[in-house]
């Protein structure tokens, strides 16, 4: 539990780095994965202080929606198979890059690893109350 509670807790800080520090504007599909994560941090927080080993209930939907959109948004960005959707993203089109590090490496990238990270916690949590 502690473990995605420090995951999810890093993708939020780091999300608000970028966009309060450096002022990137998020784009909606962003602001879809932050709506995902954010609650994250407040769940794990409440299942770790109580102690409840059946927390991924809650956290699994949140975390593998937030993957799938993640995925779309990072396939938007590398790929043309959905460079038609991009320009009805909002004001910030979704398929622009702030970052891009060794050029793979962007912003929904960093949220599907912290989505796909917590969710594989999450599993191993689940396996495990099953046993």
């Amino acid at each position: 539990m502690l473990m995605s509670w420090i995951v999810a807790l890093v993708a939020m800080l780091g999300s608000l780095y970028f966009s309060e520090v450096l002022l990137y504007e998020p784009c909606k599909l962003c602001w879809y994965q932050r709506i995902l994560m954010y609650p994250l941090v407040l769940i794990l927080t409440v299942s770790i202080l109580r102690k409840d080993n059946t927390q991924y209930h809650y956290i699994l939907p949140f975390s593998l929606i937030g993957f799938c959109v993640s995925s779309y948004h990072y396939l938007l960005q590398k790929t043309d198979l959905f460079k038609s959707f991009s320009s009805s993203c909002g004001i910030v089109a979704c398929d622009s890059d702030y970052i891009n590090w060794l050029g793979f490496i962007t912003i929904p990238l960093l949220a599907w690893t912290a989505f796909l990270l917590i969710t594989i916690i999450q599993i191993m949590v689940w396996r495990a109350d099953r046993k």
